[in-house]
């Protein structure tokens, strides 16, 4: 494979429509599109999601994707960060505040992508499903009890 084609292929992710909407947006911090784009190319490809789309919220320097997990499904906020960039509480609440259930994802410098739900808010747990039994300790107890005898 010669050089040339190289740079070629390499280009694609420049020439990406995705990519090119996301720098329109002008929220100045490359690191933060790359996550973005990054994400995209996740939801897209990997998971399948449909609708994706990229927004910004006026206050927030950041790009958001907007996507559904499944045809009809309801729309989710995501909004990719790189992992050692913070987030403020007042970031949150104004992604949140678009009405959307939210997800953010961490992307590390290796291109790992962590999903995390955010919630306006306490949330209980699900309560488990399925049988479930405390092996540890019935098994501690058939020990002690052969241990008696």
């Amino acid at each position: 494979m010669s050089g040339a084609s190289d740079g070629a292929e390499a280009n694609w992710i420049l020439r990406h429509p995705a990519l090119k909407q996301m720098k329109e947006l002008q929220v100045g911090d490359s690191e933060q599109i790359h996550a973005a784009f990054l994400v995209y190319m996740d939801l897209t490809e990997v998971r399948r999601w449909k609708e994706v789309s990229c927004v910004k919220i006026p206050d927030l320097q950041a790009v958001l994707l907007e996507a559904q997990e499944k045809d009809g499904g309801p729309v989710h906020t995501i909004l990719p960060l790189p992992v050692h960039q913070s987030l403020s509480h007042r970031s949150i609440c104004q992604a949140l505040d678009r009405g959307f259930p939210l997800l953010l994802c961490a992307v590390a410098s290796d291109s790992t992508l962590v999903y995390q739900r955010m919630t306006d808010g306490l949330v209980t747990p699900d309560p488990p499903v399925g049988p479930f039994e405390d092996v540890g300790r019935r098994q501690h107890r058939k020990r002690r009890q052969q241990q008696q005898r």
